[in-house]
């Protein structure tokens, strides 16, 4: 799991290749033709984009291929809640630390949530409680 951590750190995903990943982790595998029906209606995008951006998700080692007969089978070749982790650490990582609360507290309240996933958050937020500061202190000027 590490070589994934590694990847995704040093790799960017771009919203278009996201979208081919959401459908990817979805299906659990496809092929480019089932891909190209789903996205040309979903996203109006050409064949020839949607080829791209295979080639491009396999290039960075986010998509494997497998060849079944004549056809070229993908999968993906990272677990799609490592992916989503990473990108939102890269996201926290790149703000200073004084903002992370609010900006939770912007998302909580701005995304659907069911009730386990906010009693899960909430029984997360008790424990850190135990050992949190009074007061995060930012640390842009460190080095």
């Amino acid at each position: 799991m590490s070589g994934v951590i590694q990847l995704l750190e040093k790799t960017e995903i771009t919203n278009s290749e996201w979208e081919v990943m959401r459908i990817v982790w979805t299906l659990g595998e496809t092929t480019s033709s089932q891909l190209i029906d789903i996205l040309s209606n979903k996203m109006d995008w050409s064949a020839s984009t949607i080829k791209t951006l295979l080639s491009r998700l396999c290039d960075k080692e986010f998509l494997g291929i497998k060849k079944d007969g004549r056809k070229n089978i993908y999968y993906s070749a990272i677990k799609e809640q490592a992916a989503y982790d990473m990108s939102v650490k890269r996201v926290f990582e790149s703000m200073c630390c004084m903002h992370y609360g609010e900006t939770l507290h912007d998302v909580i309240e701005s995304i659907e949530l069911s009730k386990s996933d906010i009693d899960s958050i909430i029984d997360v937020l008790k424990k850190k409680r135990d050992t949190a500061p009074e007061e995060v202190h930012c640390k842009c000027l460190e080095e």
